[in-house]
Order: structure tokens, then C-alpha cells, then sequence
């Protein structure tokens, strides 16, 4: 399957966190969302975020080693650009830019956004995977 993912993720504390190229980052406690994409295998990839012990690669990897993830959407596309438009989307519906974050590959501001509360966190299309 091909597609476009939202983890949804709760950071238990205030935490200084060291993001590979990004250098380090303050990351207020609280819920984020991160949006990715994964055209060449979406139950793998996101199996991958799932897992504690794996090589760090993308700059979510560095994030989920200090948090949790507390829900998958998932939405079955062949466009990659979906993933852009989700981060708009999540913009959009008040969810505050982590700039730089896991956008290396396009013109996004940033695919991670922090939210105040849950309810914030809207967006349309997607189904919820179970974990």
C-alpha cells in the first residue's frame, strides 16, 4: 500500500532534543503531529516509527526515541504531494510549525506541528489505523 501517514504524538515533558542535521531543538510538552509519506510501502514504514531499537535516519526518529505515539491516520494515495497538503492542512487548523523538521525534501515550512489540544488537530480523509 502507498500513502500518506499523520502520527499523532505526546512528548510527556519539556525536552531539549538533538535532530540530526536540524541541530538542537526545545520541544514544549504537549501534542504533535507529523506528517510522512511512504510510496514504496505504508505498513512498513509506519511499523518502523512503531519500533524502539532502529537506526536513526529521519529526523522523526531522533523525536520518537523521547516520545510516544499515540494514534496512526493513514490515507491510501499515489501522490506524494499529498503530504504537503496535509501539512497545510494541519497549519491551517492552528498547529504551530516545527521549522525545518522533516520537510528536507520539499518546499514546506515543516511537517511536524505542535498543538495545544487535541481537538485542534483536524484534518479530513483520513482513517484511523490501528496499532
Amino acid at each position: 500500500m502507498k500513502g500518506v501517514y499523520i502520527l499523532r504524538i505526546f512528548l510527556d515533558r519539556d525536552k531539549r532534543i538533538r535532530i540530526g542535521s536540524l541541530d538542537t531543538i526545545d520541544f514544549k510538552k504537549g501534542l504533535y503531529a507529523y506528517v510522512g509519506s511512504a510510496m514504496g510501502g505504508l505498513e512498513q514504514r509506519i511499523g518502523r516509527h512503531l519500533r524502539k531499537n532502529k537506526k536513526m535516519h529521519w529526523h522523526i526518529d531522533y523525536l520518537l526515541g523521547k516520545a510516544e505515539i499515540i494514534k496512526v491516520l493513514v490515507r491510501e494515495t499515489n501522490s506524494k504531494s499529498e503530504e504537503c497538503t496535509a501539512a497545510a492542512e494541519l497549519k491551517k487548523s492552528g498547529g504551530a510549525p516545527v521549522y525545518g523538521f522533516g520537510c528536507s525534501d520539499c518546499k514546506c515550512k515543516s511537517h511536524l506541528f505542535y498543538f495545544k489540544s487535541l481537538s485542534m488537530m483536524k484534518i479530513d480523509n483520513y482513517r484511523l489505523l490501528k496499532l
